[in-house]
């Protein structure tokens, strides 16, 4: 009877050690899978002085970043001490889809102020013109009285 006791006794043990070792594993903080925490794209730095020559840069950029598999996107602007300007481009994965057509008629004219609404504009006109089987060119760029500047493009067949 003692032996019948004793085993017992071990079972509950050997019971409460598993049951034990479970609570503590369950309030363990649980872990999701590896995250991303930091990333470095590869950057390209161009120095222009008009808006024609950033448009310039866009397309060396273009170029630069396609070895990446990626697209530049303005990540810095900055002005030089010799009174040039500066633009910092990251290379970064393209997530638009190729197939749907930007909002953008490139046969109009549109007003911009900054340096970056260009740069988006003339992506937006390059998707447009490329989606429709044409090449893009800059027709003109007017600086306009009240600081704005003009810009309109034009899709001309490959």
């Amino acid at each position: 009877m003692i032996t019948n006791s004793y085993r017992l006794l071990e079972v509950n043990f050997r019971t409460a050690s598993v049951l034990a070792g479970l609570m503590v594993a369950s309030c363990a903080p649980q872990y999701s899978s590896p995250q991303q925490v930091q990333a470095s794209n590869p950057t390209v730095t161009y120095k222009y002085h008009n808006d024609q020559e950033l448009l310039q840069v866009n397309q060396s950029a273009a170029t630069y970043c396609n070895q990446y598999r990626g697209v530049p996107q303005p990540a810095n602007f900055a002005n030089d001490q010799d009174g040039s300007k500066i633009v910092v481009f990251a290379c970064v994965q393209n997530t638009a889809p190729m197939t749907s057509p930007p909002q953008y008629n490139p046969n109009l004219t549109y007003n911009y102020r900054t340096d970056q609404e260009l740069l988006d504009a003339s992506r937006n006109a390059q998707g447009y013109c490329m989606n429709n089987g044409s090449q893009q060119v800059i027709s003109n760029i007017v600086t306009n009285a009240d600081g704005t500047r003009t810009v309109m493009f034009q899709c001309n067949p490959r």
